[in-house]
């Protein structure tokens, strides 16, 4: 009989430790919640983030409060995510700039894979590639021949080394042997414009950045990254339709501090993932270019180890270096 009561009270005290975390995550979050986003206010990944954002606010009736910090490329900001307390009480944007910037900067002051715990996937969106209206192309096989017939002579336009549309061209590049300069813009903004000037010949941009200029016919889109067509531009290709396997998608989601415990990670999957199921934040995602992308933490985590190595090969092919 003794030997009973000791096992039941051995049983009952190894599960003490775990009731204050229990405790603590059913009380979560019971004061705001900070989502750093490592680009300036107004930008395709700060738009996301505060349309997510204000959903996340409603569900749990605490405000999850955007910051910006800007600065190399969203090192600066995610540097600063990494470092804060493992309390589900800082969260961080994630996009395609982590898995790329793995190898783009020589040294970084963190490794996003091992310091990070992947929280949710919340969107995924298409670059597109435009032409201006001069070039002599109205889809990408007749653009691939007219680049090999001018080698060295086809600029294209990116915001910044490194960055999703630069490293969509480069890819491009890679799997067709097209020789076109790659021509760094301090922003997409200056890129377009040039793009519409007809001082460059190629923009790969994002796709809420040029839709308006591709629907009044300014530039000329002749296909999306996606590896297939997109709601947005039914009848512009998937560049994957002429080259196949190309496939350069923007995806975005959100991260944790290592050491987050997993019972709020869980906690915030499930609530992304049930604004990402309502109707309302589907359209708007639509609306935006993109698409709602619900995955478990395991999902975006794979996801993003993937896309890291992935856009290493891309990285090495091109040469591209920030210290």
């Amino acid at each position: 009989m003794r030997r009973r009561q000791f096992l039941h009270l051995t049983a009952g005290a190894a599960a003490l430790p775990l009731l204050p975390r229990i405790a603590a995550a059913d009380a979560y979050p019971n004061r705001p919640v900070h989502w750093i986003v490592c680009f300036a206010a107004g930008g395709p990944n700060d738009i996301i983030a505060r349309v997510i954002g204000q959903y996340l606010s409603d569900y749990f009736g605490e405000q999850f409060i955007i910051e910006n910090r800007v600065g190399a490329g969203g090192n600066v900001g995610m540097q600063s995510a990494l470092a804060s307390p493992p309390d589900g009480y800082t969260i961080v944007f994630v996009g395609p700039n982590n898995a790329i910037n793995a190898t783009l900067y020589e040294k970084l002051p963190f490794d996003f894979l091992r310091d990070s715990v992947p929280i949710a996937g919340t969107m995924r969106l298409t670059n597109v590639m435009e032409v201006n209206l001069t070039v002599p192309a109205n889809n990408v096989a007749e653009f691939i021949a007219y680049a090999k017939a001018n080698p060295g002579k086809i600029n294209f336009a990116s915001g910044g080394v490194g960055t999703s549309p630069h490293l969509s061209g480069e890819l491009f590049k890679a799997m067709t042997g097209v020789n076109i300069v790659h021509v760094p813009y301090r922003g997409t903004a200056p890129a377009l414009t040039d793009l519409l000037a007809g001082q460059v010949q190629v923009l790969f941009d994002n796709l809420p950045g040029s839709i308006g200029h591709i629907r009044n016919g300014k530039v000329r889109a002749l296909g999306v990254t996606a590896p297939k067509r997109v709601p947005a531009l039914p009848d512009v290709p998937a560049i994957a339709e002429t080259v196949p396997g190309y496939e350069a998608s923007v995806w975005y989601g959100m991260a944790a501090p290592k050491g987050t415990p997993p019972e709020l990670i869980d906690k915030l999957n499930l609530a992304v993932n049930t604004i990402l199921a309502d109707a309302k934040v589907q359209a708007r995602l639509g609306e935006l270019g993109g698409e709602s992308m619900p995955m478990t933490p395991d999902g975006f985590g794979k996801l993003v180890a993937d896309e890291t190595e992935k856009w290493a090969k891309v990285v090495k092919f091109a040469g591209a270096k920030v210290d």
